[in-house]
C-alpha cells in the first residue's frame, strides 16, 4: 500500500512537472546590434526555454542583400532552438548583427535556451535532377537579368541559376549609376554631350585598349537600354542630379533612387516575378554541357548537395561577373594584388563563368587589367558610397594636409597616388555647400553612422576640428583649404586642373573620412562578338554560348571608367538575351 501510494504521488508529481512546463509564462525582449546599414533591433518571445517567435523591429539593411537573413536565419534558429546557425553567405555582417541582437534579448530576458529542443526542419522541396528550358542564365547580377526578361520577351522558356542565397551579384552593392550620353537629365540641365564623345572618352579612359566596335555598340545602346530600364523595369532615376565620373567629359551618369544598386536589382526581380521567370538560388553551376558537335546544351549545376543537369534547347548565357574576390586568380595575373588587399565585390564574384568556358577551350583577353576603387573603407574594403560627394567637388587630402591628385581623375590613377601617401590612404573633406548638391550623407546615413561609430567618419563645425579628429597637419591643411577656395571662386583649379570645377569649402557642417583603394573590376575575361556569342581559341563562336557583363573582356581596355559598368551589363545583358532566344 506503501509503494503504491509511493508510485501515485511520483506520477502526480510529474505530471504536475509537465503541466507547469507547458504553461510557462512567455518571455519577451528585445535586443539590438549594429548590421551593415546601422542598427538592428529584435524582439524574442521564449517559453519554457524554447524559442518561440523573433521579429525584426527595426533594421536598414540591404532590402535584397539581407532579405535571406530575416527569414532563413530566423527560421533556422526557431528550428534549432538555438543561435547557432549558419549565416547567409554574402551577407557576413548583417548574419552576425542580427545572431548578436537576438542574444542580446535572449541575455536582457534572462533566458537559456534549452538544448535538444530543436524543432522538426521543414523540407524543401527538391529540384527534379533534370531541367528543361530554352535559355539557361547562369548569374542574377544586372546582365544576368537584363538577358532573362529579354529572353522570355521573345518568347523563350528561361531560368536564372544563381550560387549565393541572394540574388544581385555586385550589381547590388554598387552605386547604381549608368553613363547614358544624350539622357534626358543632360537635355533638362542643358549639358551638351553626345555618342562621339563617350566613345572617345572610354576608348582614352582605357588606354585605347577597349575593342572599338564593342564600346560603338555601348554607346550606341545606352540610350535604349536607359529608356527600357525606366519606363519597362521602372527603375526610379533622379531627374535632376547627374555625376560626373572621373575620365569623362561632362556628367553623363544618371543616378537611381537612393544611389544604390538595389533600385533596380529589386525592379528587376518584380519584373522576373511577373514574368514568372524561376530564379534558382544556392545552385552552383559547376560545368558547361556540349553535344558531339560542339554546341552548348545546357549546364551541370549543383543544389543542395546533388547534381542537377539543366538542359537548354537554345543557349546558355553567363552573366557571373569577375574574379574581383578570387585572391588566387588575381594574383596569378597580377601578383600584387594579394590578401593585402579588400576587396568591393560581392563574395560570389570568383571566376565561375570564365573557368568553366576556359575548359571548352574559349578565348580570354586582357586578364591582366584588374581595376582597384580609391575610396573605400578601411577596415572592410567595401566602396564608400557616401564619398561620392567626390563627384560633386570634396577634395582628396593626404596625412600632411595637402592635395595630391585631381578628384575626378581615372580610378587607377587616383588609386596608385592614395598608396603613396603616408599608411597608403586618403582623407575626404566636404562642407556644406558641396552636401546640399550632393546629399550623399543624407542619402547614406546609415554608413555615416557605422563609420562615425568605427572612428572613420566625423562631421565637425570646423575643419581644424577634422584634422585633430584624423591627427592631420592643421595649419597645411588650412593652407591647402584656403587656395581651394581661392581656385573655386576663380573657376580654375590652377593645382591639378579639376575637370569638374572645384567646390568652396567654407560653410559648416564639415564631413571628412579616411579611406583607401580596393579590388573593384576585372577588366579582363571571355572574348565575345559583338552579337554576345563567346569566341573559342580557334577563332570561331562556340555554338550556344554567350556572355555579357563584366565575364567578358574586350570592352573597357586597361581601366573601366566609372558609371560604366551599369551600362555594359544593361546593353550587352539585352543583346545576349535576344541572340540566345532568337536561335
Amino acid at each position: 500500500m506503501i509503494k503504491k501510494s509511493l508510485l501515485c504521488g511520483a506520477i502526480l508529481a510529474l505530471l504536475a512537472g509537465c503541466s507547469t512546463q507547458t504553461e510557462s509564462p512567455i518571455i519577451t525582449s528585445q535586443g539590438k546590434a549594429f548590421g551593415k546599414h546601422g542598427e538592428i533591433q529584435v524582439q524574442t518571445e521564449t517559453q519554457g526555454g524554447q524559442l518561440v517567435d523573433i521579429q525584426v523591429l527595426k533594421q536598414n539593411e540591404n532590402k535584397v542583400l539581407a532579405g535571406a537573413v530575416f527569414t532563413e536565419m530566423k527560421d533556422a534558429m526557431l528550428q534549432a532552438n538555438s543561435t547557432e546557425v549558419d549565416g547567409i553567405s554574402g551577407a557576413t555582417i548583417t548574419s552576425g548583427a542580427f545572431k548578436e541582437a537576438v542574444n542580446h534579448s535572449l541575455d536582457a530576458a534572462g533566458v537559456t535556451l534549452i538544448a535538444g529542443a530543436a524543432k522538426a526542419a521543414k523540407k524543401e522541396k527538391a529540384l527534379d535532377a533534370e531541367q528543361e528550358f530554352d535559355v539557361v542564365v547562369v548569374g542574377s547580377g544586372g546582365a544576368g537579368f537584363s538577358a532573362a526578361i529579354t529572353a522570355k520577351n521573345a518568347g523563350a522558356k528561361v531560368v536564372i541559376i544563381e550560387k549565393m542565397p541572394t540574388v544581385g551579384g555586385n550589381s547590388l552593392i554598387t552605386g547604381g549609376q549608368m553613363n547614358v550620353p544624350g539622357n534626358w537629365v543632360q537635355k533638362q540641365m542643358g549639358i551638351e554631350d553626345n555618342i562621339e564623345l563617350y566613345i572617345k572618352d572610354t576608348l582614352k579612359g582605357g588606354d585605347f585598349k577597349g575593342d572599338p566596335e564593342m564600346v560603338r555598340i555601348l554607346a550606341e545602346q545606352s540610350l535604349p537600354a536607359a529608356e527600357w530600364l525606366r519606363d519597362y523595369i521602372k527603375v526610379e532615376f533622379y531627374q535632376d542630379q547627374l555625376f560626373q565620373f572621373g575620365g569623362h567629359s561632362v556628367k553623363r551618369a544618371l543616378i537611381p533612387k537612393n544611389h544604390t544598386g538595389a533600385e533596380w536589382i529589386s525592379k528587376f526581380m518584380a519584373k522576373a516575378d511577373e514574368l514568372q521567370i524561376p530564379i534558382h538560388t544556392r545552385t552552383t553551376a559547376k560545368a558547361l554541357i556540349k553535344d558531339q558537335s560542339g554546341r552548348v546544351i545546357g549546364v551541370e549545376a549543383e543544389h543542395n548537395g546533388k547534381k542537377v543537369i539543366y538542359n537548354a534547347s537554345k543557349g546558355v548565357i553567363l552573366a557571373t561577373g569577375g574574379f574581383g574576390a578570387n585572391v588566387a586568380m588575381r594574383t596569378k595575373f597580377v601578383p600584387e594584388l594579394d590578401n593585402r588587399y579588400g576587396t568591393t565585390n560581392a563574395r560570389g564574384i570568383t571566376g565561375d563563368g570564365i573557368k568553366m568556358a576556359e575548359k571548352l577551350k574559349a578565348k580570354t583577353a586582357n586578364m591582366g587589367y584588374i581595376q582597384t576603387y580609391p575610396i573605400c573603407h578601411v577596415d572592410t574594403g567595401v566602396i564608400s558610397l557616401i564619398a561620392d560627394s567626390r563627384f560633386f567637388g570634396a577634395i582628396l587630402v593626404n596625412k600632411e594636409g595637402n592635395r595630391f591628385v585631381e578628384e575626378l581623375e581615372r580610378r587607377d590613377v587616383i588609386s596608385r597616388a592614395i598608396l603613396a601617401q603616408t599608411n597608403q590612404q586618403a582623407y575626404v573633406l566636404w562642407g556644406q555647400e558641396i552636401e546640399q548638391y550632393a546629399h550623399t550623407v543624407d542619402v547614406h546615413q546609415e554608413e555615416f553612422e557605422e563609420l562615425n561609430r568605427k572612428g572613420f567618419m566625423y562631421k565637425a563645425d570646423s575643419i581644424e576640428e577634422l584634422a585633430d579628429k584624423f591627427g592631420i597637419d592643421k595649419q597645411a591643411l588650412m593652407a591647402q583649404v584656403a587656395r581651394v577656395n581661392q581656385f573655386a571662386k576663380a573657376g580654375k583649379d590652377q593645382q591639378f586642373s579639376h575637370r569638374g570645377g572645384l567646390k568652396t569649402l567654407l560653410k559648416p557642417p564639415f564631413y571628412m573620412l579616411v579611406a583607401k583603394p580596393s579590388v573593384h573590376h576585372t577588366m579582363g575575361g571571355l572574348v565575345t562578338d559583338t552579337h554576345t556569342r563567346v569566341i573559342g581559341d580557334n577563332g570561331q563562336p562556340i555554338p550556344g554560348l554567350f556572355a555579357a557583363g563584366e565575364v567578358t573582356g574586350l570592352t573597357h581596355g586597361t581601366n573601366r571608367l566609372g558609371g560604366n559598368a551599369i551600362t555594359d551589363v544593361t546593353v550587352f545583358g539585352r543583346i545576349a538575351g535576344r541572340e540566345a532566344a532568337n536561335l
